[in-house]
């Protein structure tokens, strides 16, 4: 798979956005890219969004056509985390934690997302990197009466990676540097810290594999239009299973551009 992207603007404008091409054509991250790089040995594709080291608060936009990298924005104003992410921060593509679904676990439902990735290689990556992880555990975190589980992975390139088979082998020095930042970042912008399920446990590989596999399912569900048009509305690249053309998402992408030169005119 030839992946790379195309970036419009840039970081710290309203209208930077991060296009992603397989072959020559655009595609969308969160449809088009394959959750698993190896699904037996639990290996999953990662898409990076939020690099090691920084703060602006970047996302899949799952309403926009292709559904480009985009930077947050808060009451009119682009959002930055108060501290740099300790981590590699990202998505499962062909994920989607359902708002129709209440998770047993958290007797919350799902944020309308795809599922979040945590990396802990250290090893900085790029916005629109597709990283290979191996997973190792998750945790259970409650956003605003939401669920939204937190897999913790490391690329299966980085040297660690053969040592680290479970969750209880991840240093403890990582997994509260992890847990620490997902539970306070919020603090400093004057909101309470994270709440998580399971007294606030690192669950361990088998079950953060579990729930990866379950938010796929509902993933599905989006895709066949289980829940109407207001579920499936954000698709693009893929609508009730069928794709757009090369020609369409390439126009997606064209439009863009031309709606950000028309901007700066």
């Amino acid at each position: 798979m030839a992946l790379y992207n195309k970036q419009v603007s840039a970081l710290g404008s309203t209208d930077y956005r991060v296009y992603f091409y397989k072959d020559g054509h655009p595609i969308s991250p969160f449809h088009d890219i394959p959750l698993w790089a190896d699904k037996e040995k639990g290996i999953a594709n990662m898409v990076v969004e939020i690099p090691l080291g920084t703060r602006p608060k970047l996302e899949i936009s799952r309403d926009a056509p292709l559904n480009p990298i985009k930077q947050d924005v808060k009451k009119g104003a682009l959002r930055y985390v108060h501290d740099p992410y300790p981590f590699n921060y990202g998505a499962f593509p062909q994920t989607w934690e359902s708002p129709f679904v209440v998770d047993p676990n958290t007797q919350a439902k799902g944020d309308n997302d795809p599922l979040d990735v945590v990396e802990i290689s250290g090893k900085p990556r790029k916005t629109g990197d597709v990283v290979q992880v191996k997973i190792l555990g998750t945790y259970a975190m409650i956003d605003e009466g939401e669920t939204d589980w937190k897999i913790v992975t490391i690329d299966v390139n980085d040297p660690l990676a053969a040592q680290l088979n479970e969750h209880s082998d991840i240093p403890k020095e990582v997994t509260e540097k992890v847990f620490t930042f997902l539970r306070d970042y919020k603090i400093p912008d004057g909101n309470p810290p994270n709440k998580f399920a399971f007294n606030n446990e690192l669950k361990d590989r088998a079950f953060a594999l579990k729930v990866t596999h379950e938010i796929h399912e509902q993933w599905v569900g989006l895709i066949r239009g289980d829940h109407g048009d207001k579920a499936v509305i954000s698709l693009t690249a893929l609508e009730n299973g069928k794709k757009i053309s090369p020609a369409d998402a390439e126009a997606v992408v064209v439009s863009q551009f031309k709606s950000y030169l028309q901007n700066k005119l």
